[in-house]
């Protein structure tokens, strides 16, 4: 019969779904055991690597950065300057008994680098307990006077100093000096004509005329008019020139550059006006031919001002 119902059997078909059934058991229980192989092959030695830097982190704070016999116990400080030592073991940063191998010698030396009246500093570990300093100080060669009003009121005048760069610095106070300051600052030569916006403590002053103001008061320290005339003030405030006026009353414009050129042309009208009893009233010498004198007749020549004997400091720069 077409519709005759065939029998099927049950056994046989119960016991091939049990089968399939144990084959993907074992392979997911293969597959999970070759994962976790896999897992530690790969993970095994990050975890021993992040196991040892451990230990070894605990190892360098127990018997090193966390160590009594590395505290810090001197700051061997020395300065080419006349700021005092215990002034700049402040500025250091570094508290007493602070770890010497843990320092951040980078932040120790920025700390001391950020006070303007500092050019270069050195550091260096001592072991066990000393940290060694070497400090080059600024030089100020002349300074610009700054007048502002005061609470009162009243007028009050701020005083910069510039070394030979244009880096602005107040004057060193004199409780923070190892040696008596005495009038070294008030004999600087005064730069007149400056803006005061421009002047920012710690920033050099960029303007052409103050540059080339600095760098002719570094070259007279070396030109033959050195020790016969002082100068006092150098007026920037002209484009292209600079005037300078001398403690015995000349009055000396310059280029800006040729510094040294005209010095020495300085020296030569100066000796021609001692030949004749005169002395300099005024010259430009920023005029290349033709110089144009105007001269003070005198019967004696002008003896030059005593200069303050500033403190010896010689420039030493350290790496």
């Amino acid at each position: 019969m077409w519709f005759k119902h065939q029998p099927k059997n049950r056994r046989l078909h119960r016991n091939h779904v049990l089968d399939v059934k144990l084959r993907s058991d074992q392979v997911r229980t293969n597959r999970l055991r070759m994962g976790m192989w896999v897992f530690l092959f790969v993970a095994g030695p990050f975890f021993g690597l992040y196991l040892l830097w451990r230990i070894g982190e605990v190892a360098l704070n127990t018997f090193i950065y966390e160590n009594a016999d590395f505290a810090v116990q001197q700051i061997d400080v020395q300065t080419d300057g006349m700021i005092a030592a215990d002034q700049l073991r402040r500025w250091t940063g570094v508290k007493p008994g602070a770890n010497l191998i843990a320092l951040n010698l980078a932040d120790v030396k920025r700390n001391l680098e950020l006070q303007p009246l500092i050019d270069t500093v050195s550091i260096e570990r001592v072991l066990p307990r000393t940290l060694k300093i070497r400090v080059a100080e600024r030089i100020p060669i002349a300074q610009i006077n700054v007048p502002r009003a005061d609470a009162a009121g009243g007028i009050v005048t701020s005083v910069f100093q510039l070394d030979d760069e244009g880096m602005v610095m107040q004057p060193l106070d004199p409780r923070l000096s190892m040696v008596p300051v005495g009038q070294a600052n008030s004999q600087l030569p005064v730069i007149t004509g400056v803006n005061a916006f421009q002047l920012q403590l710690g920033r050099r002053v960029e303007q052409v005329q103050v540059q080339a103001a600095l760098r002719l008061l570094a070259a007279f320290e070396r030109s033959p008019m050195a020790g016969l005339v002082d100068l006092r003030r150098v007026d920037v405030s002209a484009n292209g020139v600079v005037v300078a006026t001398t403690a015995q009353g000349s009055e000396i414009t310059f280029a800006l550059d040729n510094l040294e050129l005209q010095l020495a042309r300085w020296r030569q009208i100066y000796d021609l006006g001692l030949r004749q009893q005169k002395t300099i009233a005024a010259v430009d010498l920023a005029v290349a031919n033709n110089v144009p004198v105007r001269w003070t007749v005198a019967f004696v020549a002008p003896e030059p001002q005593p200069r303050p004997a500033n403190p010896v400091r010689t420039r030493r720069r350290h790496v």
